[in-house]
């Protein structure tokens, strides 16, 4: 069943306004169009224009995509098998985020005693910030070398070769890499 535009459009408005606080009259004001108009797309029998849409976008603060796309849930579970899992040079790598945000990377990293993983430089201008949450782990990047432990953050250029690596042969170490990208290139 394909989704239809204009009921996307009446539930993303209804959810969107109701999000706000927002009466029809006050949505309407601040779209500039009549209420008639307003409560016509929210009952989704509207068929607006490419102006009325775009006023209405500015007004609830979102693109027009989203006020046609499917209607968003408040909430969603993502259990653990669903959340992809990747395996490299001795690690688990799963996000902490499993749905794309731009220009961010949030990853929980669970390397095995003794693992070292090979980073990827990024992007120029891209940063890295390292939380050490189990064990220990140590970072090589810019030929400098950091021994973290439970608790502490190393913010690095993610634009240079880099690497981590669990000192122990005995346990396994756990850390939380967050990647802001830098933007364009």
């Amino acid at each position: 069943m394909q989704d239809d535009p204009r009921s996307n459009l009446g539930a993303n408005l209804r959810r969107l306004r109701a999000m706000r606080g927002l009466s029809q009259e006050q949505a309407a004001r601040l779209a500039g169009v009549p209420r008639a108009t307003w409560a016509s797309l929210e009952s989704g029998g509207a068929n607006p224009t490419l102006v009325v849409l775009t006023r209405v976008a500015a007004a609830v603060k979102v693109a027009i995509e989203e006020l046609i796309g499917p209607p968003r849930t408040a909430c969603r579970l993502y259990r653990a098998a669903e959340v992809p899992e990747r395996r490299r040079q001795g690690a688990r790598l799963r996000p902490l985020v499993p749905e794309a945000i731009a220009g961010l990377e949030v990853s929980r990293m669970e390397l095995s005693p003794g693992a070292m993983v090979t980073g990827v430089p990024h992007t120029p201008g891209t940063r890295e910030y390292l939380t050490c949450e189990s064990g220990q782990v140590e970072l090589s990047a810019g030929g400098e070398r950091w021994k973290l432990t439970p608790g502490d953050v190393l913010v690095f250029r993610g634009d240079q070769k880099h690497g981590y690596r669990n000192p122990s042969t005995r346990s396994s170490a756990v850390a939380i890499s967050v990647v802001c990208f830098a933007r364009g290139a």
